[in-house]
Protein backbone atom coordinates (compact mmCIF):
# COMPACT_ATOMS: atom_id res chain seq x y z
CA UNK A 1 0.00 0.00 0.00
CA UNK A 2 2.84 2.41 0.76
CA UNK A 3 4.27 1.58 -2.38
CA UNK A 4 1.59 2.71 -4.17
CA UNK A 5 0.68 5.88 -2.27
CA UNK A 6 4.42 6.77 -3.72
CA UNK A 7 3.97 5.68 -7.14
CA UNK A 8 0.45 8.28 -7.02
CA UNK A 9 2.15 10.59 -5.48
CA UNK A 10 4.83 10.81 -8.30
CA UNK A 11 2.41 10.95 -10.42
CA UNK A 12 0.77 13.54 -9.07
CA UNK A 13 4.02 15.47 -8.55
CA UNK A 14 4.92 14.76 -12.53
CA UNK A 15 1.21 15.99 -13.52
CA UNK A 16 1.84 19.16 -11.64
CA UNK A 17 5.45 19.72 -13.01
CA UNK A 18 4.12 19.13 -16.45
CA UNK A 19 1.25 21.74 -16.17
CA UNK A 20 3.30 24.07 -14.94
CA UNK A 21 5.90 23.76 -18.03
CA UNK A 22 2.93 23.94 -20.61
CA UNK A 23 1.84 26.89 -18.89
CA UNK A 24 5.59 28.79 -19.04
CA UNK A 25 5.80 27.63 -22.60
CA UNK A 26 2.12 28.92 -23.61
CA UNK A 27 2.72 32.23 -21.31
CA UNK A 28 6.44 32.29 -23.70
CA UNK A 29 4.26 31.92 -27.27
CA UNK A 30 1.80 34.27 -26.29
CA UNK A 31 4.33 37.14 -25.30
CA UNK A 32 5.77 38.98 -28.63
CA UNK A 33 9.23 39.90 -27.85
CA UNK A 34 10.35 42.91 -30.63
CA UNK A 35 13.75 43.38 -31.80
CA UNK A 36 15.07 46.61 -32.17
CA UNK A 37 18.27 48.66 -33.09
CA UNK A 38 18.13 49.33 -29.29
CA UNK A 39 18.42 45.81 -27.94
CA UNK A 40 19.77 43.77 -30.23
CA UNK A 41 22.20 43.35 -32.71
CA UNK A 42 23.13 41.01 -35.68
CA UNK A 43 26.59 39.92 -36.88
CA UNK A 44 28.08 37.48 -40.15
CA UNK A 45 29.45 34.17 -38.82
CA UNK A 46 32.42 32.70 -40.32
CA UNK A 47 29.48 30.26 -42.39
CA UNK A 48 27.59 32.55 -43.88
CA UNK A 49 25.04 32.81 -41.51
CA UNK A 50 23.62 34.99 -38.89
CA UNK A 51 24.57 35.26 -35.09
CA UNK A 52 22.87 37.62 -32.55
CA UNK A 53 23.23 38.91 -29.57
CA UNK A 54 20.05 40.18 -27.41
CA UNK A 55 19.74 42.53 -24.59
CA UNK A 56 16.93 40.92 -22.59
CA UNK A 57 14.71 42.86 -20.04
CA UNK A 58 13.92 42.24 -16.14
CA UNK A 59 16.23 40.94 -14.20
CA UNK A 60 16.80 37.52 -15.35
CA UNK A 61 20.37 36.68 -15.48
CA UNK A 62 21.91 33.90 -17.67
CA UNK A 63 25.34 32.51 -16.35
CA UNK A 64 26.72 31.52 -19.47
CA UNK A 65 26.34 34.57 -20.89
CA UNK A 66 27.39 38.26 -20.19
CA UNK A 67 25.11 39.55 -17.50
CA UNK A 68 21.42 41.09 -18.88
CA UNK A 69 22.63 39.53 -22.56
CA UNK A 70 21.92 36.05 -24.24
CA UNK A 71 23.97 35.07 -27.52
CA UNK A 72 22.33 32.47 -30.39
CA UNK A 73 25.14 31.69 -32.62
CA UNK A 74 22.98 31.35 -35.52
CA UNK A 75 19.58 32.24 -35.98
CA UNK A 76 16.79 31.91 -38.43
CA UNK A 77 14.84 34.90 -40.68
CA UNK A 78 11.58 34.25 -41.60
CA UNK A 79 8.69 36.62 -42.65
CA UNK A 80 5.23 36.73 -41.40
CA UNK A 81 3.81 37.78 -44.28
CA UNK A 82 6.16 36.75 -47.29
CA UNK A 83 3.88 37.87 -50.08
CA UNK A 84 1.94 41.25 -48.36
CA UNK A 85 4.39 42.76 -46.71
CA UNK A 86 7.78 41.39 -46.65
CA UNK A 87 9.41 44.87 -45.43
CA UNK A 88 7.60 43.89 -41.87
CA UNK A 89 7.08 41.93 -38.98
CA UNK A 90 10.43 39.56 -39.85
CA UNK A 91 10.55 36.71 -37.09
CA UNK A 92 13.84 35.87 -35.70
CA UNK A 93 14.01 32.02 -34.14
CA UNK A 94 16.09 29.43 -32.77
CA UNK A 95 18.16 27.55 -35.23
CA UNK A 96 17.08 24.32 -34.46
CA UNK A 97 14.10 21.95 -35.58
CA UNK A 98 11.72 23.35 -32.83
CA UNK A 99 12.63 27.11 -34.65
CA UNK A 100 11.56 28.36 -31.45
CA UNK A 101 10.55 32.30 -31.92
CA UNK A 102 13.15 34.78 -30.30
CA UNK A 103 11.36 38.01 -31.13
CA UNK A 104 10.02 40.15 -33.91
CA UNK A 105 11.25 43.15 -36.41
CA UNK A 106 8.25 45.21 -36.52
CA UNK A 107 10.16 46.98 -39.46
CA UNK A 108 13.63 46.18 -40.80
CA UNK A 109 13.99 49.76 -41.53
CA UNK A 110 14.63 50.51 -37.60
CA UNK A 111 18.31 48.54 -37.75
CA UNK A 112 21.24 49.87 -39.20
CA UNK A 113 21.53 49.62 -42.87
CA UNK A 114 24.28 46.97 -42.74
CA UNK A 115 22.05 44.62 -40.75
CA UNK A 116 18.88 45.66 -42.96
CA UNK A 117 21.27 44.36 -45.72
CA UNK A 118 22.57 40.69 -43.83
CA UNK A 119 18.59 40.01 -42.73
CA UNK A 120 17.46 40.68 -46.77
CA UNK A 121 20.16 38.48 -47.56
CA UNK A 122 19.05 35.97 -45.45
CA UNK A 123 15.79 36.25 -46.61
CA UNK A 124 16.83 35.98 -50.41
CA UNK A 125 17.75 32.90 -49.58
CA UNK A 126 15.12 31.48 -47.57
CA UNK A 127 12.33 32.66 -49.92
CA UNK A 128 14.33 32.33 -53.31
CA UNK A 129 11.57 33.00 -55.40
CA UNK A 130 12.37 33.59 -59.65
CA UNK A 131 10.30 36.07 -61.73
CA UNK A 132 9.24 34.25 -65.44
CA UNK A 133 9.82 36.50 -68.16
CA UNK A 134 8.72 34.56 -70.54
CA UNK A 135 6.39 31.60 -71.07
CA UNK A 136 7.85 29.42 -73.51
CA UNK A 137 5.18 26.36 -73.14
CA UNK A 138 3.12 24.68 -70.59
CA UNK A 139 1.73 21.11 -71.08
CA UNK A 140 -0.96 19.07 -69.43
CA UNK A 141 -0.64 15.85 -68.88
CA UNK A 142 -1.89 13.14 -66.68
CA UNK A 143 -3.36 16.19 -64.19
CA UNK A 144 0.43 17.75 -64.26
CA UNK A 145 1.71 20.68 -66.14
CA UNK A 146 4.66 20.97 -67.37
CA UNK A 147 6.93 23.97 -67.56
CA UNK A 148 9.29 25.70 -69.85
CA UNK A 149 9.85 28.91 -68.98
CA UNK A 150 12.34 31.91 -68.64
CA UNK A 151 13.07 33.45 -65.50
CA UNK A 152 15.32 35.80 -63.86
CA UNK A 153 17.77 33.44 -63.21
CA UNK A 154 17.40 32.09 -67.15
CA UNK A 155 15.91 29.12 -68.59
CA UNK A 156 14.08 26.48 -66.69
CA UNK A 157 11.54 23.36 -66.60
CA UNK A 158 9.61 22.76 -63.76
CA UNK A 159 6.36 20.69 -63.40
CA UNK A 160 3.22 21.99 -60.93
CA UNK A 161 -0.10 19.37 -60.24
CA UNK A 162 -3.11 20.55 -62.17
CA UNK A 163 -5.48 20.87 -58.86
CA UNK A 164 -4.94 22.95 -55.92
CA UNK A 165 -3.06 26.11 -55.29
CA UNK A 166 -0.45 25.66 -57.75
CA UNK A 167 -1.26 29.30 -59.11
CA UNK A 168 -2.53 31.59 -57.07
CA UNK A 169 -3.41 35.10 -57.55
CA UNK A 170 -1.59 37.43 -55.35
CA UNK A 171 -3.75 40.41 -57.28
CA UNK A 172 -5.69 40.99 -60.38
CA UNK A 173 -2.23 40.73 -62.25
CA UNK A 174 -0.01 38.95 -60.08
CA UNK A 175 0.45 35.26 -59.67
CA UNK A 176 2.27 33.06 -57.69
CA UNK A 177 3.19 29.81 -59.37
CA UNK A 178 4.66 27.00 -56.86
CA UNK A 179 6.08 23.37 -58.49
CA UNK A 180 5.47 19.95 -57.14
CA UNK A 181 9.12 20.51 -54.83
CA UNK A 182 7.73 23.25 -53.31
CA UNK A 183 9.94 26.00 -55.65
CA UNK A 184 7.92 29.32 -56.01
CA UNK A 185 8.06 31.59 -58.87
CA UNK A 186 6.26 35.14 -59.73
CA UNK A 187 4.57 36.28 -62.87
CA UNK A 188 4.95 40.42 -61.77
CA UNK A 189 1.92 41.12 -64.12
CA UNK A 190 0.23 38.73 -66.86
CA UNK A 191 -0.71 41.30 -69.05
CA UNK A 192 2.44 42.10 -69.75
CA UNK A 193 3.10 38.68 -71.15
CA UNK A 194 2.42 37.85 -75.22
CA UNK A 195 -1.18 36.97 -76.41
CA UNK A 196 0.40 33.20 -76.92
CA UNK A 197 1.97 33.40 -73.70
CA UNK A 198 -1.57 34.45 -72.10
CA UNK A 199 -3.21 31.69 -73.79
CA UNK A 200 -0.78 28.79 -72.68
CA UNK A 201 -1.76 29.95 -69.31
CA UNK A 202 -5.71 29.56 -69.57
CA UNK A 203 -6.05 26.41 -67.65
CA UNK A 204 -4.72 28.06 -64.60
CA UNK A 205 -6.68 31.69 -64.97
Amino acid sequence: MEGQENNRQDLLDLQEFDEEALKKESEELLEMHFLTGENARFRRTEGGFVALTVKEAGEEKHSETEAGTREYDRVGVYLTFPLTNPEEFISIREADEKAKEIGIIEKLSQLEKDQQEMLREQIKLRYFRPVITKVLDVKDEYGYAYWNVVTTFGACRFTTQMSGDAVIHLSDSRLLVTDIDGNRYEIPDFYQLGVMERKKLDLFI
